[in-house]
């Protein structure tokens, strides 16, 4: 018996041995193993920048209703708001040229000029936006304003770029020759239209835009905004606070007394007065005769610079050094809170 204990018992020991010798192998193999062929699962959280940072540059601006409004700027930057402007989201444009002008023919049809001669369209409300074939041209033609009337849209820029689509922007042809000139703005009231550009420029036409009338005017100032009331009232604005008036159909214009060296970009017709943005927060207003103008600023404050103004229900957005909401006299930047 005591032989067999001491078979077993040194058995015992011997596992025990065995054991405490090789735990290390095991646990090293086990790490190798481990390192070698588990893969751990990284835990990312993405972080969305906001649709609108503070660095943001906007140039155009539009409202398809007092709900939808579009915003269109650098680097080909397209923001979308689906309620009045409390909210935005950023759209892919598929380009990161600078986008200049942006029009909207309804809440899902709109379109977007810019750098390069680009032209961008969208048919479902921005989900995606597709690039237009444009004439062909030895020039770079940079376009910078783009307009909707009578269902035509109107795309105008460097080197006297006059162009038309017929189709939703799908297709376009050069309606004026190209020519050492820029066109910066353009208008339509029915079949009356108007051209304004640099050093004054300015042309019209009765008939939809088949043929274009030289005008001239009584200030060589570059001139960059247009909008017309009725198809017989009108304003153009310009830089170093030009102003000019007509109350012909465009055939003749008056310029008003400067008030301002500042200088003005755009201009619009808003149910009952003129409205007018440009250099330094400026902005200056007048009634249906556009005879008593009075200069102002968007808000107390307020020094940024802006190249468009559209409205959309009781709210203005302006486009500019950034994307400025004025709701009932306070402004404030999209995204951001009031200033």
């Amino acid at each position: 018996m005591l032989r067999r204990l001491r078979k077993y018992g040194g058995g015992a020991r011997g596992v025990v041995t065995l054991m405490t010798s090789s735990a290390p192998l095991v646990i090293v193999g086990g790490l190798l193993y481990a390192g070698l062929f588990v893969k751990a699962e990284a835990v990312v959280q993405k972080v969305e920048p906001p649709a609108i940072e503070r660095r943001d540059t906007f140039y155009g601006v539009a409202a398809s209703d007092d709900r939808v409004i579009w915003a269109a700027g650098a680097g080909g930057k397209i923001v979308r708001s689906e309620d009045g402007g409390n909210s935005w989201a950023r759209q892919t444009s598929g380009t990161d040229v600078n986008l200049q002008g942006i029009a909207a023919w309804d809440s899902a049809g709109a379109i977007a000029v810019g750098n390069d001669g680009v032209v961008i369209v969208t048919a479902d409300g921005g989900h995606s936006w597709t690039s237009a074939a444009l004439p062909a041209s030895s020039n770079p033609n940079k376009l910078f304003r783009v307009r909707i009337a009578n269902g035509v849209a109107w795309a105008v820029g460097e080197f006297g770029a006059v162009l038309r689509s017929d189709d939703r922007g799908a297709t376009w042809s050069r309606v004026l020759p190209e020519e050492d000139r820029a066109w910066n703005d353009i208008g339509f009231v029915g079949d009356a239209g108007w051209l304004v550009g640099e050093f004054g420029a300015l042309m019209r036409t009765t008939d939809g835009g088949s043929t274009w009338t030289p005008v001239s005017t009584p200030n060589k100032v570059s001139l960059m905004g247009v909008a017309f009331r009725d198809a017989r009232h009108g304003v153009a604005v310009g830089l170093a606070g030009t102003l000019l008036v007509t109350a012909d159909g465009g055939a003749s214009w008056r310029q008003v007394p400067a008030f301002t060296r500042e200088h003005f970009y755009s201009v619009m017709w808003d149910d009952g007065r003129w409205l007018v943005v440009g250099d330094k927060g400026v902005m200056a207003s007048a009634e249906a005769d556009a005879q008593q103008w009075q200069l102002g600023r968007v808000a107390d404050g307020d020094v940024s610079w802006r190249t468009q103004v559209a409205r959309a229900g009781t709210r203005y957005f302006l486009a500019g050094s950034n994307l400025g909401v004025l709701d009932n006299g306070a402004l404030r930047v999209a995204g951001q809170q009031r200033m």
